[in-house]
This record gives C-alpha cells, structure tokens and sequence, in this order.
C-alpha cells in the first residue's frame, strides 16, 4: 500500500487525542509547534480559582503545561486588580494530551495557547451549567475596524500586562483593538510588537506562549517582525472599511487541494509515547 494509502487508512489524530480524558503520566513537555504537535504531563486548570473561572468544562480543554497554568494563574491576579473584574474567565487551553482537536481550533495542541474571554469576570461562583451557557461579549464594531463600548481600559491594561510577560510569545486580537491601543499606549511601546492583529478574537483574545526553556521538542513560531506593529494593524482596518479588489481568478489554476486530517504519524514521535501513557 502506498504512504497515501496507509495514511488514508489510519484513524485521526483528532479521534485519538480527543478520546482520553487525562494527562500522560510523564515529565511535562510540549513536542511539536502549536498546530502539529502534542503535550506530555499537562496540569489541569482548577475548575475555580482565586481569580478565574474555566469555562465550557465539556470540552475538557482547560489542560496545559505547567507554565501556562502559571500564567493564568498570575495574569488572572493582575485582572483582579482592574475595575469591574474579579479575574478572568478561561476558555480552551488544550486537551489532556494535546493534539488535534475533535472540533474548532488547528492550534492548541502543545498546552501553551490560552484563549480569554472578553467578557469581565464579575462572578467567579458560575455553575457548571451557567458555565456552558453564558456567553462572552464582542468588543468590535464596523467588522473589525473599531472598539465598540464593551471595551474598557481594563483591557487594554490586561492585554498590556500580558505582552510585557516574558514567557508571551504573541497575542492576536481583532485588527481594530490592535489600532486602539496603538493610540492610547503611552511610555515604552516595545510590548505592542506581541499584539498581532487576526480575524476573529473579539469575544476573546488568544494568548500564546514562546516554548519554556530547555524544552528542545518544543517548535516555536518565527518572532514578530520588529517594530511596535501599528502600522500594519492600520493597514488591516484600511482594508476593512474599503477592501482592496479581489485578484484575478486564473483559469486555468489547479483547484486548491483540501487539507488533509492529521494521523498519528503526521506528528512527533514522541507523541505516540504520549498516547500510549497509562
């Protein structure tokens, strides 16, 4: 059978990871880049903490490598200081072993991506239902471009506090909050390079973290490239209020191939230890 074949003929890698419910018993470690890869000896967030919540508890997604849970932990205390918030409430880390995912995210997979609610963490005594049904809060308007009033200084000081955290490799936030707080920054801007304009991310911000020292399985992603980045944020919101014209469909280009499903051997080796772990 050819490698194709063989490989069309395996189970997911998405079936795999997303059938097991704990942590590999193993030394803590991410292997692979953040949308092809695994985590060893993930910790689990605390369902509540002092200063968070972790949300929608069905999908079993509030696992990570220990230094994530140590930045939510930290970050979420910094939250709790700000007006109107207690903390912040969490939404998908990684599953228990990492991996693909059954549903949503292609990144997610090493335990260092951490998604936040917008949404001000006012009550941090939400049941596990009332956890699966409340919803966060967009902060955008005019498709991106701008802030709408659910924006508040609080986040921009949470997000600002998070850039400036060394173990932050980047940040993506919708192209109009990138904009916004590209003019209320004040002082050293350096900490704007990790803020990264994406589509999406306005009922929550996605912080993503460089791969902890000494971890050599671990791939991370190239740097942002140098500058503050505003100019470019304000390049994505020129582009939203007056989108450039499409480019020319060439005819006789072939059809753009389906992205295959990851298998098993599509990953790092060391992932089929990881699945194996009892």
């Amino acid at each position: 059978m050819s490698q194709a074949g063989t490989a069309d003929a395996a189970p997911l890698a998405k079936q795999l990871f997303g059938a097991k419910s704990t942590a590999s018993h193993q030394k803590p470690a991410p292997y692979g880049s953040y949308s092809r890869g695994c985590v060893a000896g993930a910790v689990q967030l605390p369902e509540t903490g002092p200063t968070w919540q972790a949300m929608r508890l069905s999908r079993n997604r509030n696992w990570g490598h220990p230094e994530t849970i140590g930045f939510i932990r930290d970050l979420s205390g910094f939250a709790a200081r700000q007006p109107g918030w207690n903390g912040l409430y969490i939404g998908d880390i990684s599953q228990p072993r990492g991996g693909p995912m059954l549903s949503g995210h292609r990144s997610h997979q090493i335990g260092l991506d951490i998604d936040i609610w917008m949404l001000p963490a006012s009550r941090l005594n939400l049941s596990r239902q009332k956890r699966e049904n409340i919803s966060s809060i967009s902060t955008r308007r005019a498709e991106g471009a701008y802030v709408n009033g659910n924006w508040s200084r609080a986040h921009h000081q949470i997000l600002r506090a998070a850039a400036r955290d060394k173990r932050v490799a980047r940040i993506f936030v919708f192209p109009g909050a990138k904009v916004q707080m590209c003019k209320d920054a004040k002082g050293n801007r350096n900490w704007l390079r990790k803020i990264r304009p994406w589509w999406g991310h306005h009922y929550h911000f996605h912080v993503r973290l460089a791969c902890p020292r000494g971890m050599r399985g671990c791939v991370d992603q190239d740097p942002p490239p140098r500058g503050d980045g505003c100019a470019e944020a304000q390049q994505w919101v020129n582009n939203i209020l007056n989108p450039p014209p499409p480019k020319p469909r060439d005819p006789n280009a072939p059809a753009p191939k389906k992205r295959r499903e990851y298998v098993l051997a599509d990953l790092p080796k060391q992932c089929v230890s990881v699945l194996q772990s009892q």
